[in-house]
């Protein structure tokens, strides 16, 4: 009786989790091959990347993805759909009057022009979730806009990477934005990680950029290293790696790739 009551119950769950498939996703996804970041917050998982908000600061502490040449395709034009996060409750997620007039763009952390392979894919990358207050103007509309090139750059040369990108908090009393207060970072970091097709021939690189206008100052300046990343965020990026590679790969400061 115990078996069938157990039984009977999983049944009746299983409607509720196809009624919310990006809560409900398999904890196993391609875009997060190495582990999850961290666990803190709302993680959702969306068809084109995975993410952890943070329902205090209403911005997304990780957001990673996996992207080949082969996702590189342009088959559905840019939908510009921005919009709250149904999947966040209000009160715990930004608005879209929090970035109206406050003087910081919507900032994506996934990017739009790498998720245009379908509409689906290409639409949740406007979800609130996935966005952050940048500057705009020396920021978001120029060496951020410029990295992210780089990335899709890197993505067809060498075929299969994960990236894995967020905010940094330096000062405890940050700036916040709109009436539910979307904190505002000091820093955005990203990190790129490229193998091949069968998962081996590691390659990392790793970048922390201050959220200001930084003028024309190459992507170059602002390389670091995985352990200084995990440092200024708390996170872990490589957990699903043995200790020895991870540790290798997180101490070091790469050189600007091709």
């Amino acid at each position: 009786m115990k078996r069938l009551a157990k039984l009977l119950l999983f049944l009746s769950v299983i409607p509720l989790l196809s009624a919310y498939p990006t809560l409900a996703a398999p904890v196993k996804s391609e875009h997060i091959l190495y582990g999850l970041p961290g666990t803190n917050g709302t993680i959702l998982y969306r068809k084109g990347y995975a993410l952890a908000h943070n329902n205090g600061k209403k911005v997304a502490s990780w957001v990673s993805y996996h992207l080949t040449d082969a996702y590189l395709v342009h088959n559905v034009p840019r939908s510009n759909d921005f919009r709250p996060d149904p999947d966040l409750p209000k009160g715990q997620r930004s608005e879209l009057k929090d970035y109206r007039k406050s003087g910081y763009d919507l900032g994506h952390l996934a990017p739009a022009e790498d998720m245009r392979r379908d509409e689906q894919t290409e639409s949740e990358t406007f979800l609130l979730s996935n966005m952050a207050p940048q500057v705009g103007l020396g920021f978001n509309r120029r060496i951020w806009k410029n990295l992210e090139a780089k990335v899709r750059t890197w993505a067809k040369k060498r075929h299969n990477i994960y990236i894995m990108t967020g905010p940094i908090y330096s000062d405890k009393n940050y700036p916040t934005i709109g009436p539910d207060k979307v904190a505002v970072p000091s820093h955005f970091y990203k990190i790129i990680v490229s193998c091949t097709h069968k998962g081996d021939n590691l390659d990392v690189i790793a970048f922390i950029m201050p959220n200001k206008d930084l003028g024309a100052t190459p992507i170059k300046s602002y390389i670091t290293t995985i352990d200084e990343v995990e440092k200024e965020t708390g996170l872990n990026f490589l957990r699903g790696l043995p200790d020895p590679i991870e540790k290798k790969l997180e101490a070091k400061k790469a050189g600007m790739w091709e």
